[in-house]
């Protein structure tokens, strides 16, 4: 399983998860677990999800999913799993 953390943060409107979501579904990727939540008007996404049946590579992804952020006014990062484990290390 190539595992990999999905962040999403900007203001809220209609259609940042479905746009997302529409997006990983079009390339394969499994989403194995998400959560949100709005605080004043600011939208925070945080999605766990597999790569290993992706049709698309990871860079692509990656470059791909912060061009939708820009698209729908948010910021979308995406980082291999134990990259994003070591960054947060105590």
């Amino acid at each position: 399983m190539k595992r990999a953390i999905i962040t999403v943060l900007g203001k809220d409107t209609v259609g940042i998860i479905a746009r997302v979501c529409t997006y990983l579904a079009e390339h394969e990727v499994n989403i194995l677990d998400i959560s949100q939540t709005i605080v004043q008007d600011y939208f925070n996404m945080m999605m766990i999800v597999d790569m290993g049946k992706s049709t698309a590579d990871f860079d692509t992804v990656v470059d791909e999913l912060a061009a939708l952020g820009e698209d729908i006014g948010v910021m979308i990062r995406c980082q291999r799993e134990d990259i994003f484990d070591m960054m947060h290390r105590i």
